[in-house]
């Protein structure tokens, strides 16, 4: 029986524009994720996605695949795609540091900052989404589905 890979991002950190939080694979921590801030009503490519469960696929469509097949041509097989988010279109998991760097899709990194607006940042994100793409990867050949389940933790 093939088990499905549950992903959990578990945001914490809410900023004028921007949103911390961190993603773990079946329990065990994986990295750190920022997304755009939270809105209660969406602004396109300026808001996070609502909290929920979606499967993660591989789109290997679009302008953004073909510079990725370019930037990462040893392994990448179309982009982390989550799927279904309703209000948004093609939300990826991809590398940036910080919100200038996603239009609602979730970056990822090794290291969380704290900038001194409040606002936050992660580094080293490259290395942190070759690490999760071939996680996924391995999933997929083994004919496991992939979810990611988005859920917040309020400030106290």
């Amino acid at each position: 029986m093939v088990v499905d890979l549950e992903l959990t991002l578990v945001r914490f950190g809410y900023g004028r524009d921007s949103t911390l939080g961190v993603l773990q694979i079946e329990g065990l921590h994986e990295c750190w994720t920022l997304e755009d801030e939270r809105r209660k009503v969406k602004v396109k490519g300026e808001t996070c996605i609502p909290v929920g469960r979606y499967e993660v696929g591989l789109r290997t469509e679009g302008g953004m695949n073909k510079r990725y097949e370019v930037r990462f041509p040893l392994f990448h097989r179309g982009m982390l795609w989550i799927k279904k988010v309703l209000g948004f279109q093609y939300i990826y998991f991809h590398p940036g540091n910080d919100d200038d760097d996603t239009e609602g899709c979730v970056l990822m990194g090794r290291h969380p900052m704290i900038l001194p607006d409040g606002e936050f940042k992660v580094a080293d994100s490259v290395s942190a989404y070759k690490t999760l793409y071939k996680k996924i990867i391995k999933a997929f050949d083994d004919g496991r589905r992939v979810f990611v389940t988005v859920m917040e933790v309020e400030p106290q």
